[in-house]
């Protein structure tokens, strides 16, 4: 009874809508299963049968030995993150809301939207630096990710808060933990540079942004201990990964600068086939996961930036433009009016920005989804062609479908998706498969799935029946399409757009 009354107590606000009814449900956990001989997919599902021996079977035996041992750690820690949450001075309904959007501070999504606008207003050393390190953290997270493939805390007997389809991914590490602790290190590194190396704030200013940044930190990481949706195990090595990552950078940083700076044409032969070798190495996972995608996104943005920076410096468009500052009166005394037109121009360059990105996502893929499957259905002729598993070959199919799993909205994966919210405790009927899962499926009328469960050639049963699901496809021009959209678009950003705001006599530096 007192673990009802707790869960009952702390989602009063969830809802998710159900498939079947159409109609929006309150969704909780009341209950503990036994785990000691349970099986369960990445998903942290205890009631999935033979699923453990797919993962036996498909994975490589030292993969699978490593994944066997963290598992017992989640089986053992998802016990206690349950006796947490049954806790009532823990969990509160504002908490819930609170460490439940306080989440979306540590995605890729939040990054992706906010590091073209250090850009545009000239940051770009900063900028740079902030993409290194994020991009380095969320491809080491997703390669480990898919390399281990280790599920997140069972539910039940945790109840889990998620916003989006991060739940779709596997567990270990956390990218949240290394994400939101990597970016606190690195901009206590320009705030303890301005307090004591140039002593251009205060200390009132100093204390305060490094209180700031620790309860960011703490509360993204312990956030994911409260909604669920990681064990202690996923966020220690977080956390850990945040910090050894912050570290390579601040040793290696004067180093690649320089690199980028002075190599000439050795930095874009490097870059290139460099990323490409990162995109076609990455693990090949058992489920169909997310993370995959993830570490396209952000490696393809570092070789953007990476060769921003080249171009930038090697043919004098640094000095030339992105030196330029923004019109408006010199001095510290502004008027109302001076005030209003600075910030005019300064949306003007945001939504002039986001619209030019709108425009390269649409454009770019549309055109490399008519070029690429044609030209890799004519090396296959020749050539054995990269294979991904998930991913349909051109030889496969004739054309792809106008709504494919690049989407037009600048996100990692898919924006829309960050809008739903979901408490995740998944029915006993839906792991009555052994086959291993695909993401992306929709239901008859459309809708996706409440839960973000999707199976490849199955059908979800429930109690009122059989619900038949349409498999999306993953296609093989999807990956490159992918690298050219996002290094472009970290090209466009960092370059293309400052350059064009200084042309058009916007200036790039604020005053």
């Amino acid at each position: 009874m007192s673990n009802q009354t707790s869960n009952t107590h702390a989602l009063p606000s969830v809802t998710f809508h159900d498939e079947h009814t159409h109609n929006k449900k309150l969704f909780l956990a009341t209950h503990h299963d036994k785990l000691e001989h349970s099986q369960l997919d990445k998903q942290g599902r205890t009631d999935a049968p033979y699923v453990e021996d797919v993962y036996e079977t498909v994975l490589p035996w030292w993969r699978a030995t490593i994944r066997a041992r963290i598992l017992s750690s989640v089986k053992q820690e998802s016990l206690i993150l349950a006796r947490m949450q049954a806790r009532e001075f823990i969990r509160h309904p504002w908490l819930d809301l609170y460490f439940l959007y306080s989440s979306t501070l540590g995605t890729q999504t939040f990054f992706m939207i906010g590091l073209p606008l250090t850009f545009f207003f000239g940051y770009e050393e900063f900028g740079r630096g902030l993409v290194i390190v994020l991009a380095s953290g969320v491809y080491v997270v997703s390669f480990l990710k898919d390399l281990v493939c280790s599920p997140r805390p069972l539910a039940p007997p945790v109840t889990r808060l998620t916003i989006g389809t991060h739940h779709l991914e596997y567990g270990f590490p956390s990218t949240h933990s290394t994400n939101s602790v990597s970016m606190a290190l690195f901009i206590f590194g320009y705030v303890r540079s301005a307090y004591i190396e140039s002593n251009t704030i205060s200390s009132s200013i100093y204390y305060g942004s490094c209180v700031i940044l620790v309860i960011y930190a703490v509360t993204v990481v312990f956030g994911r201990l409260y909604t669920g949706m990681h064990s202690f195990t996923d966020c220690a090595v977080g956390v850990f990964l945040g910090v050894a990552i912050w570290g390579a950078y601040v040793i290696m940083k004067e180093t690649f600068g320089n690199w980028l700076a002075t190599a000439h044409w050795i930095v874009p032969l490097t870059m290139i086939p460099i990323c490409l070798l990162l995109v076609h190495y990455h693990p090949h996972p058992v489920d169909d996961c997310p993370c995959f995608e993830d570490a396209i996104a952000f490696a393809s943005v570092f070789l953007g930036i990476a060769l921003c920076r080249w171009h930038s410096v090697r043919y004098g468009v640094d000095e030339r433009f992105l030196s330029s500052v923004m019109p408006g009166p010199q001095g510290t005394v502004w008027t109302w009016g001076d005030t209003a037109s600075w910030w005019t121009l300064a949306c003007a360059k945001v939504t002039v920005g986001i619209l030019a990105i709108f425009v390269w996502r649409i454009l770019t893929k549309s055109l490399l989804h008519l070029v690429l499957p044609p030209l890799f259905r004519l090396l296959a002729s020749s050539f054995d062609l990269p294979h991904r598993r998930f991913y349909t070959p051109a030889t496969d199919y004739q054309h792809m479908p106008v709504e494919s799993s690049l989407r037009p909205i600048p996100s990692v994966i898919d924006l829309p998706g960050v809008l739903a919210v979901s408490p995740i405790m998944e029915r006993s009927a839906l792991g009555r498969t052994s086959e291993v899962k695909r993401r992306g499926a929709k239901s008859n009328d459309g809708s996706p799935s409440a839960n973000g469960d999707n199976y490849s050639g199955s059908e979800l049963e429930n109690s009122n029946g059989p619900s038949q699901r349409k498999e999306v496809k993953h296609y093989d021009a999807d990956v490159l399409t992918k690298v050219v959209v996002y290094a472009g678009l970290a090209i466009l950003a960092g370059e293309g757009l400052p350059v064009t705001f200084a042309l058009l006599g916007w200036g790039v530096k604020p005053q």
